[in-house]
């Protein structure tokens, strides 16, 4: 137990999400619990993760966990280790939401994202039909984020593109998709920035500069494809090739690396299969699933198209040897290659401790905690 990787989880504490403080302390090494020196409030050292207040072996979870997001059916889970499919699909749920929480954590910070590329899935629901639309950043193959609707429309891709929102930088940016003209307007509504003028009332909404969209649509004739037409949407073509080039997207405009995305998941998740019978019955638990997927697929699987080479001396000759990279490493938000189980353990702080809003003067007690958590 190390007190010093720890924080304190109390929403009420000043001192909550603060790590290197020196105000958590062990309290029980046989309990595993910790304690908060400035609140007094006990935390279990499992507090935060998948692990939290489960009764079986970290192991068996994690084991069932993996295999879970690598694409293997409950059914053959439930029967080499003798669970109940309520058990399972409960460490599933689960782990989504923990996964969920990891990624906003993590993934949704403003980066310079370059090139992006956008595309749905359709799937199956029982009795009806469900649209799984994902986005993904090219240059690190960074999977960031995807939005589960009953309907393929104009809502379905704004919300997907606020997510791609959430993890840009205002700077050059293109963003290749298909046909479907939802993704124009929602992507010119989305990104806009407020200008402050200094006046009452609401500040006009000022789109971003240098957002090139670009639109490849495919013609097909039965099941062949016949044509392929590239097009600008908005920006020029002399940006687009720019970003391109940096993003090493290729020569000209593609929807490939999205639908090697596309490709992924559906290999890990049997309701996506093109022809399958493992329907989805609710909406939450493809959202929940997508979300275990997509972390592992961003931190705990190394990518062939990311490694790097490194020549190590042997004798008189230089010997290559590869590195492997995941996307999150690719994108500077990890140092290595997580486990299954550093992903599961990973604790996402609460937000900072903000003094309550009150009439009069405030204390001197309440001033000390201002100037020594606030700042």
């Amino acid at each position: 137990m190390d007190p010093r990787t720890q924080f304190c989880p109390n929403l009420a504490c000043p001192a909550r999400g603060r790590i290197g403080e020196r105000n958590i302390v062990i309290h029980s090494q046989q309990e595993s619990r910790y304690k908060c020196t400035v609140c007094g409030k006990t935390f279990a050292a499992t507090s935060g993760t998948l692990f939290y207040r489960r009764h079986r072996p970290h192991d068996l979870v994690t084991t069932v966990i993996t295999l879970l997001a690598f694409g293997c059916p409950p059914q053959a889970i439930v029967a080499a280790f003798d669970l109940d499919e309520r058990t399972v699909a409960d460490w599933q749920a689960r782990a989504g939401r923990h996964s969920q929480q990891v990624h906003a954590h993590l993934v949704e910070q403003p980066r310079d994202l370059q090139h992006v590329q956008a595309d749905e899935i359709r799937t199956k629901r029982q009795g009806q039909v469900l649209w799984l639309a994902m986005a993904i950043m090219v240059s690190t193959r960074l999977w960031l984020g995807g939005v589960v609707s009953p309907q393929r429309d104009e809502q379905l891709i704004t919300r997907v593109i606020e997510q791609v929102r959430r993890c840009a930088l205002a700077r050059p940016l293109l963003i290749c998709v298909d046909g479907f003209a939802a993704y124009v307007s929602a992507i010119q509504t989305v990104f806009r920035s407020p200008l402050p003028s200094g006046q009452r009332g609401r500040p006009q909404l000022v789109s971003w500069p240098d957002i090139h969209i670009g639109q490849v649509i495919k013609h097909h004739q039965g099941k062949r494809l016949v044509r392929v037409v590239r097009r600008m949407a908005q920006g020029t073509w002399a940006g687009a090739q720019t970003l391109l080039a940096q993003s090493h997207g290729g020569v000209q405009l593609n929807t490939a690396f999205s639908e090697r995305l596309n490709a992924t998941f559906r290999a890990r998740l049997a309701a996506l299969a093109r022809r399958t019978r493992c329907l989805v019955r609710q909406t939450d638990t493809l959202t929940l699933a997508m979300y275990l997927v997509g972390c592992v697929y961003n931190f705990c699987t190394p990518h062939q198209s990311l490694r790097l080479p490194l020549y190590v001396s042997v004798g008189r000759r230089a010997r290559r040897q590869w590195v492997s990279r995941t996307p999150a490493m690719a994108a500077g938000i990890a140092d290595h290659c997580w486990s299954v189980k550093e992903l599961l353990t990973y604790r996402v702080p609460p937000p900072g401790w903000e003094p309550p809003k009150h009439r009069g003067r405030r204390s001197a007690a309440e001033k000390a905690l201002i100037a020594r958590w606030c700042s």
